[in-house]
C-alpha cells in the first residue's frame, strides 16, 4: 500500500503543527505557503539592522510548547532557548505603574499594597483558576468539537461544572478583588481572546493562572525562533514545503472514497486536485491552515461550503490590530520589555472595538521593547519597539495619514510617562493595519486574533475542524478548535491530526498514535 499523502496549507504555527503530526502518523507531507518566509502572523521583518516579530511576542504557556516537542521525542532546548522575564509586564495608569514581578510572593505583596487582603484573595483566586487550567488544557483543548457526545461523559461533565462557563470573568473577578486597578490586571489577559470581560466566560481565568504562575518568557531570537524550531523540526520528520506559492483554486469531484476512510458526516464530495500559482498538486487529504473563511468562501464552489456568506457575518470577531514597527536611534532609560499602557478608561475602547465599531478616541495599547532582553534585534545603541493597538475587524479607511494620527497619539502618551522624548528619535518605521491583515493573511474582516471566544463561538459552537461536505478536507487554526494563540494553535494542529488519522488510519503504512494526554 502506498504512503498517503497530505496537503497542508498556510504555515502558521497551527499548520506547522498539523503537518508535523501528519508526518509523525505516516503522512507525506506538502506544505503550501503563500508568503515567502513561513510563520504566518509570526512572521519576521528585517530590515536596516532592525529584526521584528510581526505577530505574536508573549510567550505563555510554556508546558504546551514543552509538550509538543516531547511528542516528538524532543525538548525546546534542543531548537531555542528561554528567559524568563521578570517583570513580567508593566501596566502604566494615569496616576504612575505597576509592576507584575516574576516572584508570586513579591506579586502579592503588589496586590495587598493596592487591597489589604487581596494576596490571600489572590491564593483562592488562583486555586480555581488551576482547576480550569487542567481540566480546560487538558482535557476540553484536545476535543475536536464535531460533536455534543463528546463531552457525554462523567469526567468531562464533572469537569465541565468546575469552569464556570454561565459565569462571566469579570463578575467572577470582581467577586474576588474590588480594587480597580486589580480588576483590570486580572482582566488584562482575557484581552487576548477578543471579547469584553463581561462576554468572556470565567473558565478563561485559566489565563491568569498561566500569566501568574506558568509565567512570561522570552525565547532567543524572539518568537520566530519558534517558527524556525517548528519548520527545522518538521523538515526533520520528512515534510517539504513550498513558499510564495499561494492555493488559487480546489478541483473537486463525487466522493468515491471507501466507506471505511470515509468522514463520519455524509460528504457530496471530494477535493481532487490544489491548484496553486505554480503547479497543480494531488492529494489525500486537505489540512487547511489557512483562514478558515477564505478557504470557505473563495477556494470552494457553493455546494461544497459548509457555512454560508450569512453565517461568517454573524460570527463575533476578535480585534484587529493597528501595528508600529520602529526603530530608535538611541536607548530608551528605563524600558521594560512588554508594557501595557491603560491611562485611559477600557470601557469607552472596549465599546469602540465590539459594540460599536470605530476608530477609537483614546485607545489602550501595548509596547514591546524586546531589545531590552535581546540587543541582537537592533543595531548597537538602538531601540526596538513595537506598538499595538486593538481596533475592531472590518474598519475601513487605514490611510496613512490616520496610522500617522494615532503613532503621534500614543507615543506622546508614552513619552509623557517615561519623561523622555521619542519622535525625533525615530529612524526606522513600518506600520501593519487591517488592509494588510487582509492582504498578507486572507484573514476575514482583517481580523488578527480569530473569532471572539464568547460561549456560543466556543467547541462544539466553533466551526467544526472537518468539512461537513467534503470528505478529505480538514481545518486547523484560530478559527476553529480550540481557539486563538500560539498555544491553542498548537494544539489544533494536534487535534485535526488525530481527525485526519481516525479517518484515513487504515491506510497508513505505520501507525504511531498521537497522545491525547497534556
Amino acid at each position: 500500500m502506498s504512503q498517503p499523502t497530505a496537503l497542508v496549507i498556510g504555515s502558521g504555527f497551527a499548520g506547522l503543527s498539523a503537518a508535523s503530526y501528519l508526518a509523525q502518523a505516516g503522512f507525506d507531507v506538502t506544505v503550501l505557503e503563500k508568503n515567502a518566509t513561513p510563520g504566518g502572523r509570526a512572521r519576521q521583518l528585517v530590515d536596516n539592522g532592525f529584526t521584528f516579530d510581526l505577530g505574536p511576542s508573549f510567550y505563555w504557556m510554556p508546558d504546551v510548547f514543552d509538550h509538543y516537542f516531547a511528542s516528538f521525542g524532543k525538548k525546546v532546548s534542543d531548537y531555542y532557548g528561554l528567559k524568563r522575564l521578570d517583570p513580567s509586564y508593566r501596566v502604566y495608569w494615569k496616576d504612575g505603574f505597576t509592576d507584575m514581578p516574576a516572584s508570586y510572593e513579591d506579586l502579592q505583596k503588589v496586590f495587598e499594597e493596592l487591597e489589604p487582603g487581596s494576596g490571600a484573595k489572590l491564593d483562592q483566586f488562583l486555586k480555581e483558576a488551576a482547576i480550569k487550567y487542567e481540566v480546560g488544557m487538558g482535557r476540553f483543548v484536545h476535543k475536536p468539537g464535531l460533536s455534543v457526545t463528546e463531552f457525554m461523559n462523567w469526567e468531562t461533565i464533572s469537569g465541565a461544572l468546575k469552569l464556570q462557563l454561565l459565569t462571566n470573568i469579570s463578575k467572577h473577578i470582581a467577586q474576588h478583588f474590588t480594587h480597580p486597578k486589580l480588576r483590570q490586571l486580572m482582566e488584562f489577559p482575557v484581552l487576548f481572546l477578543g471579547a469584553l470581560p463581561e462576554e468572556t466566560p470565567a473558565l478563561y481565568s485559566l489565563m491568569n493562572y498561566a500569566d501568574i504562575k506558568g509565567g512570561t518568557w522570552y525565547p532567543e531570537g524572539g518568537m520566530y525562533a519558534v517558527v524556525q524550531a517548528m519548520v527545522k523540526l518538521a523538515t526533520e520528520l520528512g515534510v517539504k514545503f513550498h513558499y510564495e506559492e499561494p492555493v488559487l483554486s480546489f478541483q473537486l469531484e463525487p466522493d468515491a472514497t471507501p466507506l471505511m476512510f470515509r468522514a463520519t458526516f455524509t460528504g457530496t464530495g471530494r477535493i481532487r486536485s490544489v491548484r496553486t500559482s505554480k503547479k497543480t498538486y494531488v492529494a489525500d487529504v486537505i489540512v487547511s491552515g489557512a483562514d478558515y473563511q477564505f478557504t470557505e468562501m473563495q477556494l470552494l464552489p457553493p455546494d461544497y461550503r459548509s457555512y454560508s456568506a450569512s453565517y461568517w457575518d454573524k460570527r463575533v470577531m476578535a480585534p484587529s490590530c493597528l501595528m508600529y514597527y520602529v526603530g530608535l536611534n538611541k536607548k530608551l532609560k528605563e524600558p521594560i520589555h512588554h508594557c501595557l499602557f491603560f491611562d485611559e478608561p477600557f470601557g469607552p475602547h472596549g465599546k469602540e472595538i465590539y459594540k460599536d465599531p470605530k476608530w477609537p478616541t483614546a485607545p489602550l495599547f501595548y509596547v514591546s521593547v524586546a531589545s531590552t532582553t535581546d540587543p541582537a534585534v537592533a543595531p548597537t545603541g538602538c531601540e526596538n519597539i513595537v506598538f499595538l493597538i486593538p481596533v475592531a475587524s472590518g474598519l475601513t479607511g487605514d490611510t496613512e495619514a490616520l496610522r500617522d494620527q494615532y503613532f503621534d497619539l500614543i507615543v506622546r502618551r508614552m513619552e509623557s510617562h517615561l519623561g523622555e522624548e521619542i519622535r525625533s528619535s525615530v529612524i526606522y518605521k513600518k506600520t501593519m493595519a487591517v488592509s494588510d491583515f487582509q492582504k498578507e493573511y486572507n484573514s476575514f474582516k482583517g481580523n488578527a486574533y480569530g473569532l471572539a471566544n464568547t460561549l456560543l463561538q466556543t467547541a462544539i459552537f466553533r466551526p467544526a475542524c472537518k468539512s461537513k461536505k467534503v470528505s478529505n478536507l480538514f481545518y486547523t487554526g484560530q478559527l476553529t478548535v480550540p481557539g486563538p494563540g500560539v498555544p491553542p494553535s498548537l494544539i489544533s494542529g494536534q487535534v485535526v491530526a488525530k481527525e485526519v488519522q481516525k479517518q484515513f488510519g487504515r491506510a497508513l503504512k505505520r501507525g504511531a498514535k498521537l497522545s491525547n494526554k497534556f
